[in-house]
């Protein structure tokens, strides 16, 4: 934890853009260069900003870990979710072209759905890796 209050001011500042810009390589990600790993490793590291920043206390206070573990399944769950519509409505596992009115628009919302999973669950991971390494002390994790 830091108690330089330059570093505390800034970190404040910047962690909501940190996110608005990982929520924009997100939803821009079908578009151009970007997507759901990006978004999720962008998104994750606004939160272990905060934590290096401000400790694990408080890092844990703004995201604690039963809802990030709840996120991180979530995203696994849209993820593979899509796949199994796509298979309930006669397509191959993750063929999208069923999920929309057209082939085109089913092939939008599939890849946005996936991509979200992937965000999700990378942005999560990060998290409670991050968490999980930072709480490690003398052989016991916390």
């Amino acid at each position: 934890m830091y108690k330089n209050p330059i570093l505390r001011v800034c970190t404040k500042i910047l962690f909501a853009p940190i996110i608005l810009f990982g929520l924009y390589v997100q939803f821009h990600g079908d578009f151009g260069p970007g997507g759901g790993f990006q978004a999720g490793v962008i998104v994750a590291s606004a939160f272990i900003l905060y934590t290096i920043v401000f400790g694990l206390e408080k890092g844990k206070k703004l995201f604690p870990s039963n809802i990030n573990l709840l996120l991180l399944a979530l995203g696994g769950i849209i993820y593979g979710g899509v796949g199994i519509a796509s298979i309930f409505l006669g397509e191959e596992f993750l063929s999208y072209n069923l999920l929309g009115s057209t082939p085109q628009s089913g092939q939008h919302v599939g890849i946005l759905l996936v991509e979200f999973g992937v965000g999700l669950t990378v942005s999560n991971v990060m998290i409670a890796l991050f968490n999980a390494f930072i709480g490690f002390k003398s052989g016991k994790a916390s």
